[in-house]
């Protein structure tokens, strides 16, 4: 088992960003704005030897892996490596809703009427809950089963025989996704009521079997 970098980028802006949509496993393509900040930041990741790409399976996260991709300087960097695991929180009823009328909602009946409420007098997991809960088809995924489904794609990184100790992994993401993995794998360091914009990269070591978060939302 290797001790590697993973690089993870939340994808670029999409129009139910722009409408302050919750857009979990439901999807909306990229802006020009998005595509442009995608290849901005592939830019600033261009000279990183990726050994890996793997990314959510929706095209908002597939779209902006491939942008990286094409302007990497490794050329024999291969396709992303393209899973379920690693999609953004599954919001149940709410997805496609208003983010802020959503939280309210989860969140009033215990006394924090927003999601930055929660996380401040909770954390990103009495978030998830709390959705849940709220949700009358309580579809929407809580804490239990989103790491159910994420630590898969975790060990696929984790359990890749062909990476070798040093090598980076780049991984594309969501907002939420990148929220909840900073919670869990720092000790604190860092303001998680500041959201990672579109297309920031956080990085993470992998050493000694388990995660550091090493930077947010660069």
């Amino acid at each position: 088992m290797a001790d590697f970098n993973l690089y993870v980028v939340r994808h670029g802006q999409t129009y139910f960003n722009i409408f302050n949509k919750l857009q979990g496993w439901s999807n909306s393509p990229l802006t020009q704005k998005g595509i442009d900040g995608a290849k901005q930041t592939a830019d600033k990741l261009s000279d990183i030897p990726f050994k890996a790409v793997y990314c959510s399976d929706t095209t908002r996260a597939q779209d902006t892996a491939q942008i990286i991709i094409d302007q990497n300087l490794n050329q024999n960097l291969q396709k992303p490596i393209v899973k379920y695991f690693f999609r953004e929180h599954f919001y149940g009823y709410y997805e496609g809703l208003d983010s802020e009328q959503t939280w309210f909602q989860a969140g009033a009946p215990h006394g924090e009427p927003s999601f930055k409420e929660i996380i401040q007098s909770h954390d990103m997991d009495t978030a998830k809950n709390y959705l849940k809960e709220a949700d009358p088809f309580h579809m929407a995924e809580n804490a239990e089963e989103y790491w159910n489904r994420l630590n898969q794609g975790l060990n696929l990184i984790i359990n890749n025989s062909d990476l070798k100790d040093g090598d980076n992994v780049l991984l594309i993401s969501h907002g939420n996704t990148l929220l909840s993995l900073v919670e869990k794998y720092s000790n604190g360091e860092f303001d998680l009521t500041k959201r990672p914009n579109n297309g920031s990269v956080t990085k993470l070591e992998f050493k000694h079997n388990q995660f550091k978060v090493i930077s947010y939302n660069q």
